[in-house]
């Protein structure tokens, strides 16, 4: 079959054919349309909107800080009115004290004039109710009878209270006496631990107090004058009996 032929059929066929081949230019042309219509009369309002919401936010915030601002102005100046108050009544005050300290530096001090110009005034009993025998200012012979007295009675209270005994010093001492073993001799141990006298020592009640596997250890207590007997002195005598005392411990010390 020809080429023109082929050509002329097509062009038949399409004509035959319903094609909107200029679609997209009513469907653009529409659109616009529309959005002439609704979209930018809306996008106009919508900002307008806007823009006056934004003018008002920023009315109202600088209406805020303009107030705020104002607020702070006012109490810096009342601050400033208090501060100037408080320094101008320092000032004064200041100035009184410059004054008052001025005047005493002129004027002398009571502590200047020597006291011994100063004469004690004594008041004197009334002996016959009569004012002539009434001595204002005393006498030098009445001084000396006093300061006699005052004596006397210091000596005599320094008299007394040397008479008067001391107190004496003693404390109160529990001693442990332990023997070498089972066997030896309680009684025996108890009557060598009695036997040490010397003078401010005075023994007590005794008893034996278990220690175990069957030994017993002696305790005893005594009350001793602090400046005669001490421990020390004590243990030594009382150790001198070997045979049967093995050691000695001061359980318990109290003073009296």
């Amino acid at each position: 079959m020809p080429k023109q032929s082929t050509n002329m059929s097509g062009l038949i066929c399409l004509t035959t054919e319903s094609i909107w081949f200029d679609k997209n230019r009513y469907d653009e042309a529409e659109k616009r349309f529309y959005e002439g219509v609704n979209g930018p009369a809306t996008q106009q309002q919508q900002q307008a909107k806007g823009r006056q919401q934004k003018r008002r936010h920023r009315n109202s915030s600088s209406h805020a800080g303009d107030q705020e601002l104002v607020s702070r102005m006012k109490s810096l100046e009342l601050e400033n009115q208090t501060l100037h108050k408080v320094v101008v009544e320092m000032r004064a005050t200041l100035q009184k004290l410059e004054s008052r300290v001025a005047v005493l530096e002129k004027s002398p001090t009571p502590a200047a004039i020597p006291a011994a110009k100063v004469a004690p005034v004594k008041q004197e009993k009334v002996i016959n109710g009569d004012d002539d025998d009434i001595d204002l200012f005393g006498s030098d012979e009445e001084d000396e009878e006093a300061e006699r007295i005052k004596q006397e009675r210091l000596e005599a209270y320094a008299a007394k209270k040397a008479k008067k005994p001391a107190l004496i010093a003693k404390s109160s001492i529990l001693l442990d006496v332990k023997p070498w073993d089972d066997e030896t001799d309680m009684a025996k141990l108890e009557e060598c631990v009695r036997s040490v006298q010397m003078d401010g020592l005075l023994w007590g009640a005794s008893k034996l107090v278990p220690v175990g596997y069957g030994i017993k250890k002696l305790q005893i207590s005594c009350v001793v004058e602090d400046d005669k007997v001490g421990t020390d002195i004590l243990e030594e005598e009382i150790t001198k009996f070997e045979d049967y005392i093995q050691s000695v411990d001061v359980a318990a010390f109290n003073k009296i």
